[in-house]
């Protein structure tokens, strides 16, 4: 059996990767192994469970309740509801497990199942290995240990954690939003009722569109992955700045009141200053990923801020941010997680905080992004070469060398093996598309010869 969990839980089509019964016995072994990691701590074990609105999600989590109360774990449903509401839940209601039935940004036809842990935080690499393990044991033979009588676990619905959640949100912002107009693109998914009903109780003025999730609509065409209908809705509307979510809401991407795109990189570089600004920034550093744009980097440089980078991957941001204590940090992708506030990216939150600043300062979503200045960046996927080999070839090597001398202190290359393919990606920084452009080709050309 290959490895079940990727970067983000255990992902594929649902109903042919994603099947009930491996829903079912991943739950079974996450209630197990957690048992036997000490979480549960003598008392009745309790599980959060949401979902997103995918049709797939209906069975699925049907399938995760069951394997969860046939394991003796009490089961709080919250329904259609964000990840980081999920976590957020597991957290604060002391819950000793969260699952997200989501394939976040992914097309409708995939779903996916997220486990969390005690306190609202994503498993590490050991304990997803570890349910992997129990859940082959027994796949393949071996018995449950199961419970009977008042042993099984119970389930009931908690409507209560759609207002827990709002509340939440609504009460960490640092001021209002009164006398903004803000556009929000729900990708007909998770954050539907929960994003504009925060935005509505923080004061601001809101147009909602893809907020219509028919179980078979999320992100198509809509959303953090297709900004399209966004800005063109900012513009009809003369909305101050517009907020775009993924299917399950960990990410946030945004729209000035010109129609251009904010990314993650900008969103936290505005995120950065106010928090300093605040006293909330602590030891004035932020934490992104390699694939930040090099103008996040030069700008942070300018304002007097530390960077630091983690590999590629909101969870390893989220390490590197709890081992020493970082409060802000997050992806180009609009992964933004404030760890004061929230365990995962939030895309909601971070929308709202956005949005706060724009709105204490009076200046513009267009003015505020333009402390960094992001420089133009190409990626060129190199298919079919020997990817271990990226660090260890010489005439690679001389090639980068030579790239990075010609790029000075305005550009940047990044050479990265896939994870999953046999690629390589190339990433070309520079002051100037066309020297961007050329460049990579010509470091694209290299990797084939010397890797291929």
């Amino acid at each position: 059996m290959g490895r079940l969990f990727g970067t983000d839980g255990v992902r594929g089509v649902a109903n042919a990767d994603l099947t009930a019964e491996l829903a079912l016995g991943l739950s079974v072994a996450a209630a197990h192994v957690l048992a036997e990691a000490g979480s549960f701590e003598g008392h009745r074990p309790v599980a959060v469970v949401g979902r997103d609105p995918r049709a797939s999600g209906e069975f699925l989590e049907a399938a995760v309740i069951a394997g969860l109360a046939s394991a003796g774990v009490d089961v709080l449903l919250v329904g259609v509801l964000p990840t980081p509401a999920v976590a957020f839940l597991t957290a604060e209601l002391g819950a000793d497990l969260g699952v997200m039935l989501s394939a976040s940004h992914n097309a409708m036809p995939d779903n996916g199942v997220k486990f969390l842990a005690r306190g609202g935080h994503k498993l590490d690499d050991e304990l997803e290995e570890r349910i992997e393990a129990v859940y082959e044991e027994h796949r393949t033979g071996a018995p449950w240990d199961r419970p009977t009588g008042g042993g099984v676990g119970r389930v009931r619905s908690y409507d209560e954690g759609f207002e827990r959640y709002v509340t939440h949100l609504v009460g960490v912002l640092p001021n209002r939003l009164d006398g903004l107009k803000v556009v929000l693109d729900e990708a007909h998914g998770a954050a539907s009722l929960v994003s504009p009903e925060a935005f509505t109780r923080a004061g601001a003025e809101i147009v909602t569109i893809g907020a219509e999730p028919d179980g078979l609509n999320i992100n198509d065409g809509c959303g953090s992955t297709h900004l399209g209908k966004l800005q063109a809705a900012v513009l009809e509307h003369g909305a101050d700045l517009g907020i775009a979510h993924d299917g399950d809401a960990d990410r946030c991407l945004a729209v000035d009141h010109t129609g251009a795109e904010v990314d993650g990189d900008q969103i936290m570089a505005v995120l950065a200053l106010a928090m300093r600004e605040r006293g909330v920034l602590r030891e004035d550093t932020v934490v992104a990923t390699v694939m930040s744009n090099l103008g996040f980097k030069l700008a942070m440089e300018r304002e007097g801020l530390s960077l630091i980078q983690a590999a590629v991957g909101d969870r390893y941001v989220l390490e590197e941010m709890k081992e020493h204590g970082y409060a802000l940090g997050g992806e180009q992708s609009g992964h933004v997680i404030i760890s004061d506030h929230a365990t995962t990216g939030d895309g909601t939150l971070t929308g709202l905080l956005l949005a706060a600043r724009v709105a204490q300062t009076g200046r513009t979503l267009r003015d505020l992004a333009s402390v960094m200045v992001r420089l133009p960046q190409v990626l060129v996927n190199v298919p079919d070469v020997d990817r271990t080999r990226v660090g260890s070839s010489a005439e690679l090597a001389s090639a980068v060398a030579e790239a990075e001398r010609e790029l000075g202190a305005t550009g940047r290359v990044l050479l990265r093996p896939s994870g999953t393919e046999p690629l390589v990606r190339v990433m070309v920084e520079a002051a100037d598309i066309d020297q961007a452009r050329s460049v990579a080709g010509r470091l694209a050309d290299v990797v084939k010869s010397a890797l291929g």
